[in-house]
């Protein structure tokens, strides 16, 4: 009978191993395109996180647990790391994002550095807050592909040293800049300031109406203030495309904490102003009717997602109604998005 040495079976065993943390390795475009909820944990030294939570940078060696599709159990260690600006000292956790390539070894390693968008408090309206932003990214993605996709959470924050209680909340998870470009064959093109007139024309004015049909003024592609610019990989001529993010202080969502800039002239986030630059009727009505395509669709996603309650549901339909009933009218199209437009 033939032996086998024990190297030979400790080199099996690794082989063995490392194929099968291969096999268990998540695919980043399909964790996107699942639309179930996560039950996961982190688990981290939630006192010091809680001391240091205006330190922008701050990092903390950190846990997350889950059970994924295809029953994947993740037990991996994390690097949560601290951002943001006005959450920072405004909400209960700061703004957070999460290294998962914090070890070779992790299951969700692909993911690489991710923000996490999570509830500003732990209350009923700020989880409601929470679960309209999530939808305006959902509702976006139907609008364009050039758009970030999000997972949504059921997340326990447990503190690794047990003196403080766990917090539970609702947060979502939010693509990279580098997985929206490569979907769109294009890579992220990073620039100090760009003149929103020298970006891509069409996909701007995309960005411009469903930013006014959001009710969000909270942006600026000249200053980099929560867009992103990716660039085609085929035609360096072409120019930079503009993917827009953090959606909170929209009219949409109507946070407690949201008030306009005050130099817009509007007294509430609920007051919509169109921040595009001049557009003739033919550019504006050709990006329109893909809103109007979307609309039972956009309903529809609202309508289904069952953690919105039903005064949410009301609240934010009414206010698209008010949107759709516009965009019907040619002379209102005309005077919003034609007569009335930015100049500078």
């Amino acid at each position: 009978m033939k032996t086998i040495s024990y190297p030979l079976l400790i080199i099996s065993f690794l082989l063995c191993h490392i194929a099968y943390s291969q096999t268990l390795s998540i695919d980043k475009v399909k964790f996107f395109e699942d639309t179930s909820i996560i039950n996961a944990t982190i688990t981290t030294d939630l006192v010091r996180l809680f001391r240091h939570k205006e330190k922008t940078g701050a990092e903390f060696p950190s846990n997350f647990a889950a059970t994924l599709a295809r029953d994947i159990i993740v037990n991996d260690p994390i690097l949560l790391i601290i951002r943001g600006h006005f959450r920072k000292g405004y909400c209960y956790l700061p703004p957070l994002k999460v290294t998962f390539k914090y070890k070779n070894t992790s299951v969700m390693k692909p993911l690489g550095d991710l923000k996490l968008v999570s509830q500003c408090k732990t209350s009923e309206i700020n989880e409601q807050y929470l679960f309209k932003e999530f939808l305006i990214y959902k509702i976006y993605n139907l609008i364009t592909d050039m758009s970030f996709r999000v997972r949504l959470l059921n997340l326990k924050f447990v503190d690794s040293a047990g003196k403080k209680k766990p917090v539970l909340e609702h947060a979502f998870l939010l693509e990279g800049i580098k997985n929206v470009a490569k979907r769109n064959n294009c890579k992220d093109w990073k620039t100090a300031k760009m003149d929103p007139r020298e970006v891509d024309r069409r996909q701007m004015t995309i960005v411009a109406l469903f930013e006014y049909m959001i009710g969000n003024t909270d942006w600026a592609v000249s200053a980099n203030h929560n867009t992103k610019l990716i660039l085609s990989k085929k035609d360096s001529s072409q120019r930079p495309y503009v993917v827009p993010y953090d959606f909170d202080y929209s009219g949409f969502v109507n946070t407690d904490y949201a008030v306009p800039d005050e130099k817009l002239n509007i007294t509430s986030v609920t007051e919509r102003l169109y921040r595009g630059f001049p557009r003739s009727m033919e550019e504006i009505n050709e990006v329109l009717d893909i809103f109007r395509k979307q609309k039972n669709n956009i309903y529809s996603l609202i309508n289904n997602f069952d953690l919105l309650t039903s005064k949410s549901k009301h609240e934010i339909i009414s206010y698209l109604d008010s949107f759709f009933d516009m965009i019907d009218d040619p002379a209102e199209v005309k005077d919003v998005f034609i007569e009335n437009t930015r100049t500078n």
